[in-house]
């Protein structure tokens, strides 16, 4: 019987909460994760310390060397990331987790013209990239504690079996991963960021995500 052979995965901001967060999760399912960074040296001592074995580099051979990308920037980042990352992405997979947040008032939902930052992705790559959006919700301090972070993940593509392969991968990292329907969509889950965000400072909370269901 011939072993699965597991996607390749290489998470662009690899180095910051989230982006390494997922990075453990990934890694200790048997998965190659590479970390991207600005500085590429910088992604290789993270990585470096990191209690699984993952790789680091800079941000585009992170990208050239993935079956699935995943964007783990700050939204001040998000579009000059993607352009340069972009002659990497052609027939792949990028899942964008980045949230439209602007400081200061990062409690209070403030989506760009577009609708979502999911959908400002897809629309500057085109469509020869597969963009799924997803991992907005989770937060960092519960991928980070070990094991699978209490909460459900919702994942969004207008390109049904790219959002189901994120569905999969999120099960890994959470207790489950739900599709949420069309690229669009992206934009319930990128405000709601923004409450939980609230709910945190004003029940003095860390962690708190969504459970859905019914399901």
């Amino acid at each position: 019987m011939t072993a699965e052979v597991k996607p390749v995965i290489g998470i662009i901001g690899g180095t910051g909460d989230l982006g390494s967060g997922l990075a453990k999760g990934w890694a200790s399912a048997g998965h190659r994760v590479i970390l991207g960074s600005r500085d590429a040296e910088k992604a290789r001592i993270f990585a470096a310390g990191l209690p699984v074995p993952v790789e680091g580099t800079d941000n585009l051979g992170a990208a050239r060397a993935a079956d699935i990308v995943v964007l783990a920037v700050p939204y001040a980042s998000h579009q000059a990331t993607l352009e340069e990352i972009r002659p990497a992405l052609q027939g792949k997979i990028l899942v964008d987790a980045v949230v439209p947040l602007v400081p200061p008032k990062v409690s209070v939902a403030q989506l760009p013209e577009a609708g979502s930052a999911a959908v400002m992705a897809q629309r500057l790559l085109g469509d020869g990239v597969r963009v799924v959006s997803a991992f907005h919700n989770v937060g960092a301090r519960k991928l980070h504690a070990g094991g699978r972070a209490d909460c459900d993940v919702l994942v969004f593509s207008d390109d049904a079996q790219a959002r189901d392969a994120i569905v999969e991968l999120a099960g890994i990292v959470a207790n489950r991963g739900v599709g949420g329907g069309a690229l669009a969509n992206s934009a319930a889950a990128e405000a709601l960021t923004s409450v939980l965000i609230w709910i945190n400072r004003h029940y003095k909370v860390s962690g708190a995500g969504i459970a859905l269901t019914g399901l």
